[in-house]
């Protein structure tokens, strides 16, 4: 089965730096084939014959073995993570006037509740759930009054992890080889 890794937290500043011909290294190391990273951002396309559970558990293991801290990692099928773009409206770009994003939902926070107990303000933002995700679109000239930076500050961000609209397209799509 053909699965994406998204790890959460790698790479956004100088600490936590995971290179990505080492990360596709390690999936190889545990078995997986196929194997190809998308960015710098923590993104693996493999295929494996194993749960999603497991995945997460030895990816996470090895991880922290690895780079001496944990790594949260989630594990999405290719079909997941096609829903989920396909839910995204073609005119959401992430360009000079709107920025549009999707937050993968870890499985303990994944519910349509976690709408309402976002502290954002949703007369400018256009903010919807499908199962596995929260995906949103604000106009720039409205960002900070949307207060999605407030997001960050709630105690459920640190079981998302985040992606642009182009990022989250093309690993639905998955086509492309890179590493």
């Amino acid at each position: 089965m053909k699965y994406i890794a998204l790890l959460r937290g790698i790479n956004a500043g100088k600490t936590r730096r995971v290179e990505m011909k080492k990360l596709k290294a390690l999936f190889e190391s545990l078995g997986y084939t196929h194997v190809f990273t998308y960015i710098n951002s923590g993104n693996v396309i493999f295929e494996s014959k194993d749960t999603k559970k497991n995945i997460s558990k030895n990816v996470e293991a090895s991880l922290k073995k690895e780079y001496g801290f944990e790594i949260l990692t989630l594990i999405k099928t290719a079909k997941e993570m096609k829903k989920i773009a396909d839910m995204i409206p073609a005119e959401w770009q992430n360009d000079a006037t709107q920025k549009s994003d999707v937050a993968y939902l870890f499985p303990h926070i994944d519910s349509k509740k976690i709408l309402d107990e976002l502290p954002i303000h949703k007369e400018y933002i256009d903010i919807r759930y499908i199962k596995g995700a929260l995906y949103w679109n604000v106009d720039r000239k409205n960002y900070n009054k949307s207060h999605l930076n407030n997001i960050i500050s709630h105690t459920a961000y640190q079981f998302m992890t985040v992606r642009n609209v182009n990022t989250a397209r093309y690993l639905a799509k998955n086509q492309k080889q890179q590493s």
